[in-house]
């Protein structure tokens, strides 16, 4: 304890995550999401029109209800859309970058020493064109794991063993 320092760092000499480059997710992503989206709007439109028969009141603002239910989906396409486009990742020598957010964008990074676990998912219609999911486990719990959507499956496999190796490195 003799040799004790903590000296003050300049942190203007510290590295720029903003400056790193980040990857998109593929295009053919955004297809999944208007897909799932359709299949979800789809119920509730037919359940929306199933109130609508049983409750007679109603019967008679059947053109307002779709009005608005129509508005809620274009604008649920348009902020899913901006939120698409926001989303990037980024692998850098010590940790992984995410982005993601439409009004503020937050960007998570996790050093690969905290990294537990890594699961690669492929959804049902994410399959068809061949997209995966990378999730990634942190020693921090749920609030700083990562999940990066839309990569094409032989990219994410290769993400997935790119991490286990880190992981293996660090035991």
């Amino acid at each position: 304890m003799e040799n004790f320092s903590n000296e003050t760092i300049d942190i203007t000499q510290l590295p720029k995550f903003e400056e790193v480059p980040f990857l998109s997710l593929k295009k053919s992503y955004w297809k999944v999401i208007l897909i799932n989206s359709f299949v979800v709007f789809l119920l509730l439109a037919i359940g929306l029109g199933f109130a609508l028969v049983k409750i007679e009141e109603l019967v008679a603002y059947q053109l307002e209800i779709g009005s608005v239910f129509g508005l809620f989906i274009l604008i649920f396409v348009f902020f899913s859309h901006l939120s698409f486009k926001k989303k990037g990742f980024a692998f850098r020598e010590h940790d992984v970058l995410f982005r993601y957010g439409i009004i503020a964008t937050n960007t998570i990074v996790i050093p690969y020493n905290r990294i537990q676990h890594v699961a690669l998912h492929e959804g049902m219609v994410s399959r068809y064109f061949g997209l995966a999911k990378i999730e990634i486990f942190t020693a921090g719990g749920s609030s700083s794991d990562i999940e990066i959507p839309g990569i094409e499956k032989e990219q994410a496999e290769n993400i997935k063993q790119l991490l286990m190796g880190k992981i293996q490195k660090q035991l």
